[in-house]
């Protein structure tokens, strides 16, 4: 919320679902602080790049499944670009799932557009789901992969429309059968599909040992730390559980992908002077993309 209110990128919804922190009159970005706006801005341009390709792929005749989505607001973002799927899901823990449904339902904003894009019976609600005919939000566990197919498929899931799956800092707090258990379902269930991962990468070094005792400081314990070591084992994990083919980028290529224009804009919003600890940074997340493709897409 902070990055968008000055100016790395425009989410005119995030404002429904996240408070301003109480502003100081003469507001100065640390150190830490920028290197973590630098990270999302490149995680969002980066999972946004390969969801508009699959999207174009599938000229949006297509579903996609954010899973864990908490207050993602990517739903309304693609409804005001004309580039909505046939149907897009939403799963999370059930409070989550309710705090949602509650923003949504008090702020017109956020209901609007739902409404605007249902048709058919009327909208189906209750405190732990929301069904319409383009926007669904379902409260599961995603540890138990048949419980979440069976209420997928009660909001109409169709697995045989070419299905995207986007976890972002999902999977690493599952344990590695869990998240092995997801992902082998994701690739056995849909006969055309891609899955993005976005989470941490090359987490046995010195500088990835320093994450992960600072979260355990704060009570966040990354279950699934183990697949994190490397590139490799990032990819390893897809191809062995179903993914025909997978690739694996660090965030500080991600970057070096990103508009060049853009990249510079950003850049002159605040001086970064510690180029050498955000570098470390982006080098220990990466994004993940996997396909199986049963009819060439």
């Amino acid at each position: 919320r902070f990055a968008v209110s000055v100016g790395y990128w425009k989410d005119p919804y995030i404002q429904y679902f996240v408070r301003q922190a109480k502003e100081r009159k003469a507001p100065e970005i640390n150190r830490g602080k920028l290197t973590e706006i630098l990270r999302y801005y490149a995680r969002v341009h980066g999972v946004s790049y390969l969801i508009k390709a699959f999207l174009k792929k599938t000229e949006c005749n297509c579903q996609i499944v954010n899973l864990g989505a908490g207050m993602d607001t990517l739903f309304w973002r693609l409804k005001d670009e004309n580039l909505l799927p046939r149907k897009y899901f939403e799963v999370d823990f059930p409070m989550i799932v309710a705090r949602k449904i509650h923003n949504i339902k008090s702020k017109p904003p956020l209901s609007k557009p739902i409404m605007e894009s249902h048709s058919g019976d009327s909208l189906l609600i209750d405190s732990h789901s929301l069904d319409s005919s383009r926007y669904s939000i379902v409260g599961a566990d995603l540890r138990f992969s048949s419980d979440l197919e069976e209420k997928l498929k009660k909001h109409n899931l169709d697995i045989h429309l070419p299905t995207l799956l986007v976890a972002e800092c999902v999977l690493v707090y599952m344990t590695p059968q869990q998240s092995a258990n997801l992902l082998k379902w994701a690739a056995s269930t849909f006969p055309v599909a891609m899955v993005i991962n976005y989470e941490q990468v090359n987490m046995t070094d010195r500088f990835g040992q320093i994450m992960i005792e600072n979260l355990q400081r704060r009570q966040c314990n990354l279950a699934g730390v183990e697949v994190c070591r490397s590139l490799d084992s990032q990819r390893e994990r897809l191809l062995l559980n179903g993914w025909e083919t997978a690739r694996a980028i660090d965030m500080m290529k991600v970057y070096s992908f990103l508009p060049q224009a853009d990249v510079k804009r950003i850049e002159a919003l605040e001086f970064l002077d510690e180029k050498e600890l955000f570098e470390q940074l982006m080098q220990h997340y990466c994004i993940c993309w996997a396909s199986k493709d049963s009819s060439n897409l």
